[in-house]
């Protein structure tokens, strides 16, 4: 029994153990001492909880939630990957795509009009509110005064915005380690992306979807960016969500063109037909859920752009990235096995005497082991 417990505390996953990086609470009884206050760099999931959102109104949370709305697809999105989606009750209709949101209640109507008398019958212990184009804080004024809770974004506009909103919203739902975990992928998937651009040159690109496109001022742009293109809306001075004029298009000349699956087709127009990216059949069509969705899937767009302009450059890095986490996985697991060698060494032998027998029988059998797991590694 003994051997076995060695094995197990030797190899237990650095993944696992990354999980909780940036947490500084546990959840805990309500009444458990004065309720801390939630800020986005020190994620806290002790209760009772006092948190300011972005309207400068102060809630207090007695416990974790058991219900939780969401009046943004953005929000529902970050539940559903920091593992809290079973506290989710009620979604809007544009949140479909997550699995089993199906089984939740509409909370909006086909236009994604907020529907107040709804989420008031819900009775939910939480409201999650992220601005956008239809949820205005005169919804929020409306649930509140209706006695509901409920915690207010503003826009996202980059993608530490998201990385902040997901440790918020861990901390509002009790699921600190899981948002941690999820910021943790998000920053790991990050880095070999901005491996692969180093010294690449960026090609010209140009967001459009339903006629408009993402300017300065967006998380959009930002993902364009941190996937290794230029974004020419910005380039043009525009800033926040536009169209475009042909003027702007054909003195721009984007190499490509960035389309989205709601929106997947380029804009019938000579101004698009003159540009390089038609002229090379040079688009690419990302999910919108993952690109106008500022959730922990953003990171999806990046690296699908990434690998569109850099498909060499950004292949290299996941290689490099794939040999260098097997390596540290095989360090770890040999400072483990010299952990156990040396436990065993310290328990069982008597100075100046060597080790006694049973010592010396488990120490083969672990050196056994280790042999045997070795064996079935991958190179």
């Amino acid at each position: 029994m003994g051997i076995a417990v060695l094995v197990v505390i030797g190899f237990v996953s650095p993944l696992a153990a990354a999980g909780t990086v940036g947490t500084t609470g546990t959840a805990g009884p309500a009444g458990a001492g004065p309720a801390p206050t939630v800020d986005a760099t020190e994620p806290t999931c002790s209760f009772p909880l006092t948190v300011t959102d972005d309207t400068d109104t102060e809630i207090e949370l007695e416990s974790p939630p058991e219900s939780v709305v969401t009046l943004n697809p953005s929000a529902a999105q970050t539940m559903w990957e920091i593992g809290a989606e079973d506290q989710v009750v009620g979604t809007t209709q544009h949140a479909e795509n997550l699995a089993g949101a199906e089984d939740r209640t509409s909370v909006s109507t086909e236009s994604e009009t907020i529907e107040h008398e709804i989420i008031v019958d819900l009775d939910p212990d939480l409201v999650l509110a992220p601005s956008s184009d239809y949820v205005s804080e005169v919804d929020v004024e409306t649930l509140r005064e209706a006695g509901v809770t409920v915690y207010y974004f503003d826009s996202a506009e980059s993608i530490d915005d998201v990385r902040d909103r997901t440790h918020t919203i861990g901390s509002l739902v009790g699921e600190c380690d899981g948002a941690a975990e999820t910021v943790d992928w998000m920053d790991e998937e990050l880095a070999i992306v901005e491996d692969a651009l180093e010294g690449e040159e960026r090609p010209d690109v140009l967001y459009t979807f339903f006629g408009f496109t993402a300017g300065e001022e967006t998380f959009i742009h930002e993902l364009i960016e941190a996937g290794g293109g230029t974004n020419v809306a910005a380039e043009a001075g525009i800033a926040e969500y536009q169209q475009p004029t042909d003027e702007m298009i054909v003195e721009q000349d984007p190499e490509w063109l960035v389309l989205n699956t709601n929106s997947p087709d380029v804009p019938d127009a000579p101004a698009y037909d003159s540009t390089t990216a038609v002229e090379q059949n040079q688009t690419v069509t990302i999910d919108v859920n993952h690109l106008n969705r500022p959730g922990p899937r953003v990171v999806h767009a990046v690296t699908a752009m990434a690998e569109t302009f850099h498909p060499e450059a950004y292949a290299e890095a996941v290689a490099d990235a794939e040999t260098e986490s097997e390596t540290d996985a095989d360090d770890e697991s040999q400072a483990d096995s010299d952990s156990e060698s040396d436990t065993t060494d310290d328990s069982d032998g008597i100075p100046g005497f060597g080790i006694v027998p049973a010592g010396a029988a488990l120490l083969a059998l672990l050196g056994s082991l280790a042999v045997i797991r070795h064996g079935d590694r991958n190179p």
